[in-house]
């Protein structure tokens, strides 16, 4: 455990892992963190697990926080959390991994936040490469990070848990069942999801005291149902990710799962209002989108508009599956 302090930065050590090492169910960072406490990574148990998820494109977070806590001397606390926390964590010694919003055809990503610099206002992120990190301006990483809301996951020595017993971690309960039930929905048990979140959301309007911190206020939960239900088409999303908006409006998904969800059901308009709110958000997030949106323009007549929302998937996606396909579009 290294770290660098001053009155005006702080910046822990990480070591320096290979990208190469990133798996399905143990992640880079989990990787990371889990070296910088000085534990051994196990690779036969990641191998094994990982044999569970064949040709996955993602990362099953829940697998790799479950090793951590069954095969290392490690704990962990997945919470909403917030730069005033964040600073609090970089100072006692302790890296905090946050999801950020992706580019390309990417949806979102997972770093560590190592560090802060006081003076300048920049939050410090490790980069796998030698002598190397990201210096993001504090106001550009909070409206960046507000757009999964502040999901964070904090690691720790298991001896070291005292440290945190007078905290309070929002939706630590919530956000651990929303990666369990993650889990769930990529085996393709898509009933048990459902029912595992219903009755989660149910239990705690019932218990209205907790409601506010527990998964009735957590985008996480609510846009985990409503995506499930967005791909039965079912209608019952809509008021779901609605919700979801008004108690974060700058969360992303919920915009783009409305925006799919209308453009499924052929209202090309409404469609339109939510890929383009989603756009105002981030623009060059997920780029997917922009093909979408062409799609929405082009069914409603707008042809110039669909071509300038079509060249922009390239943009973005340069490699794109579809390209040869968009190309022709564009030359038509």
């Amino acid at each position: 455990m290294q770290s660098d302090k001053s009155d005006d930065a702080s910046h822990i050590i990480l070591p320096l892992v290979n990208k190469t090492e990133e798996n399905v169910v143990f992640p880079l960072v989990l990787n990371v963190i889990s070296r910088f406490w000085g534990e051994e990574i196990p690779t036969e148990e990641i191998e094994k697990r990982a044999r569970n998820y064949g040709n996955f494109k993602g990362t099953v977070f829940i697998e790799g926080l479950e090793i951590i806590e069954k095969k290392l001397n490690l704990s962990f606390v997945v919470y909403r959390g917030s730069l005033s926390d964040l600073k609090k964590r970089v100072h006692q010694g302790f890296p905090v991994v946050v999801v950020l919003p992706g580019i390309g055809d990417t949806v979102q990503f997972a770093t560590i936040v190592c560090g802060y610099d006081a003076n300048e206002h920049r939050v410090i992120t490790y980069v796998p490469e030698p002598d190397s990190y990201g210096a993001i301006p504090e106001y550009k990483f909070e409206d960046e990070w507000s757009q999964d809301d502040f999901f964070s996951i904090l690691i720790f020595p298991k001896d070291m848990k005292d440290i945190f017993k007078n905290d309070v971690f929002e939706f630590e309960k919530s956000n651990r069942i929303y990666l369990e039930t993650e889990r769930l929905k990529i085996h393709g048990k898509l009933q048990e999801s459902i029912d595992l979140l219903n009755s989660i959301i149910n239990n705690d309007l019932l218990n209205k005291e907790n409601a506010t911190t527990i998964s009735t206020a957590n985008p996480q939960i609510l846009c985990l149902l409503a995506g499930i239900l967005n791909e039965q088409n079912d209608e019952k999303c809509i008021p779901l990710y609605e919700r979801i908006i008004k108690i974060n409006p700058k969360f992303y998904l919920a915009y783009r799962g409305l925006g799919n969800y209308y453009l499924k059901n052929k209202n090309y308009q409404l469609s339109k209002e939510y890929y383009t709110k989603a756009i105002e958000i981030n623009p060059i997030r997920f780029g997917p989108i922009y093909k979408n949106l062409g799609i929405v323009l082009s069914e409603l007549g707008d042809n110039e508009a669909a071509k300038g929302s079509f060249k922009t998937y390239l943009k973005n996606v340069p490699n794109a599956p579809d390209r040869d396909n968009i190309l022709q579009f564009l030359d038509a």
